[in-house]
């Protein structure tokens, strides 16, 4: 069972016990049977949006097995001060605003309570008289790791039979942890749909062992590694180990934004002898136009549409005066950066997925929230759910423009959820 129809069986169970028959509950939640009585009843007093509700909680008696059970409620959670409806929020108003959890629990206890930020937006209301909500930042927290904990134990077969495009693109990101520790979360992502593959959290990105984990996991979760075309890495050593080992029949796509970063030093080098014996506005004039030149040459083996262009442009660069340190670099680079022009690498991505850290950075603060890695790592899990089930905006901003606009990784998997959210999809 994959994420979304464990969604559609947990909407589906509320429904059922909120469409529930006062006879119904007649029946023993134990044993299945009906010879039972009402057996007193009991108040709760649980905090809605609307402010703080008396519930009363009827009990019955199984005459047959002699255990006590109690009526439920689809709006309540068990053993919980605050309703469904609360605790879906604030797991969704941290995830999906990238607010803090300070900040998630006082916008609540201001909407629920009337107090505290109520007063900014309504400031001729009077005073509220009613009780105080004190709803707590840890509270909310420990909300968010008990999703964390669902998330963990849907990751077998969390995505089976999700189609794939058999390119992926893979990236890790550090993350600082209380008491000065350091852990890196890798992820996998598809190059076409942007499907998450549950990601884990590792202590260094340039062993294998960490890999190994990502890729086993993905695996359990419905990943067909036999099926895997091609994969695109800012080049680390642990996944280059991995990839020859265990997928060698895998080519590696080299992120290009990583080659780019990796010539700078060079590029550097020859700007300042293109300026050499030359002061002021000429030496700026004569490394602004040996920057272009190269950059230029650069880029046209990098951007290049076929191998056959790829190698002109680097004949090119190897006749500039000052590119013969670059043309060695190039030359060296240029097989692995053309990975995506084989017909057996259509669609694989030419960088890596650096664009989902953006989002994650603004939820998981570098992970200085969670103060050991097994919390890191439910956050992490929690957080690839909600971004494999949130669509992306419609609309195009002026310097960033959505693959995907209104989908979600899910939908242009071939899956859409539909109804189903997140929250669902964790039984939240």
């Amino acid at each position: 069972m994959n994420i979304i129809e464990q969604g559609k069986r947990f909407v589906q169970s509320l429904r059922q016990l909120a469409r529930r028959a006062v006879w119904e509950w007649r029946r023993c939640a134990h044993c299945g049977s009906m010879h039972t009585c009402k057996n007193g009843s009991y108040s709760r007093h649980p905090w809605f949006f609307e402010g703080r509700w008396d519930v009363r909680v009827q009990r019955h008696l199984c005459h047959d097995c002699g255990r006590t059970y109690s009526e439920q409620s689809a709006l309540l959670v068990r053993g919980s001060w605050y309703a469904r409806e609360v605790h879906r929020q604030a797991i969704d108003h941290w995830q999906h605003v990238g607010s803090s959890l300070r900040r998630t629990a006082e916008w609540l206890r201001s909407c629920m309570g009337h107090q505290e930020r109520w007063r900014l937006w309504r400031p001729l209301e009077e005073v509220s008289t009613g009780p105080l909500c004190y709803l707590g930042a840890s509270t909310v927290h420990r909300w968010l790791d008990q999703a964390g904990g669902k998330a963990q134990q849907s990751v077998a077969g969390q995505l089976k039979a999700v189609p794939i495009s058999r390119q992926l693109g893979t990236d890790g990101m550090w993350a600082r942890l209380r008491g000065g520790a350091k852990r890196v979360v890798l992820l996998v992502v598809d190059s076409v749909s942007g499907v998450i593959w549950p990601p884990v959290v590792a202590a260094g990105e340039e062993h294998e062992q960490g890999w190994a984990q990502l890729f086993e996991r993905a695996r359990g979760a419905g990943l067909p590694l036999q099926a895997l075309r091609g994969v695109t890495s800012d080049g680390c050593h642990g996944l280059t180990a991995y990839l020859r080992q265990q997928l060698h029949w895998v080519n590696h796509q080299r992120c290009v934004w990583h080659l780019w970063r990796g010539l700078a030093s060079q590029m550097l080098a020859a700007r300042r002898q293109a300026a050499a014996g030359l002061v002021g506005e000429a030496a700026k004039a004569a490394r602004q136009q040996a920057g272009r030149e190269l950059a230029g040459l650069v880029r046209a083996v990098f951007d290049a549409a076929s191998y056959q262009q790829a190698e002109v442009a680097l004949t090119a660069l190897r006749a500039h005066s000052l590119g013969q340190d670059l043309w060695r670099t190039v030359r060296e680079q240029m097989n692995a950066a053309l990975i995506h022009l084989l017909p057996y690498n259509r669609r694989l991505v030419r960088v890596a997925p650096e664009w989902c850290w953006r989002d994650y950075r603004l939820r998981l603060s570098r992970g200085r929230n969670h103060a050991s890695e097994e919390r890191l790592e439910r956050a992490s899990l929690l957080w690839a759910i909600y971004r494999n089930f949130e669509p992306a905006q419609w609309r195009s901003e002026r310097k960033r423009h959505y693959r995907r606009p209104g989908q979600s990784p899910l939908t242009m998997a071939g899956v859409p959820p539909g109804e189903i959210s997140y929250l669902d999809a964790l039984c939240v």
